[in-house]
């Protein structure tokens, strides 16, 4: 089972960017679809991205979409979250996801439920 660990994570002011991380270790990233969720307080765990293992395409909510930008460097078997334009919506801890199995599909809400492996978490918030 892959270990993942999220860094990155700080206090932004409205506007601005944040680069999020997510180093693994136990298993290559390379095999697993990646993604980026983010829960609130009080809210549900929220897919936001997807990175396919297969063909590297990618997935995100609309809320997101044009902001945010998932990557992933094999060689570091380092996933990222760009993040851009961010307001206080945005707000929320960020978790990593892995599955070596999964395929996300554009036209369907990525559901928590999928996904085998997870980091511990960090926190974004925007504010200023």
């Amino acid at each position: 089972q892959v270990q993942l660990v999220e860094s990155g994570g700080g206090l932004v002011q409205p506007g601005g960017s944040l680069r999020l991380s997510c180093a693994a270790s136990g298993s290559t990233l390379e095999t697993h679809a990646m993604a980026w969720f983010r829960q609130a307080p009080g809210k549900e765990r929220e897919g936001v991205s997807c990175i396919n293992r297969s063909d590297g395409s990618t997935y995100y909510i609309e809320s997101v979409e044009g902001r945010f930008t998932i990557s992933r460097d094999n060689a570091k078997n380092t996933v990222y979250l760009q993040m851009n334009i961010l307001t206080p919506e945005d707000t929320a801890v960020y978790f990593c996801a892995a599955d070596p199995d999964l395929y996300c599909d554009s036209g369907q809400a990525l559901s928590a439920l999928d996904f085998h492996s997870w980091g511990q978490g960090t926190q974004v918030t925007v504010s200023s």
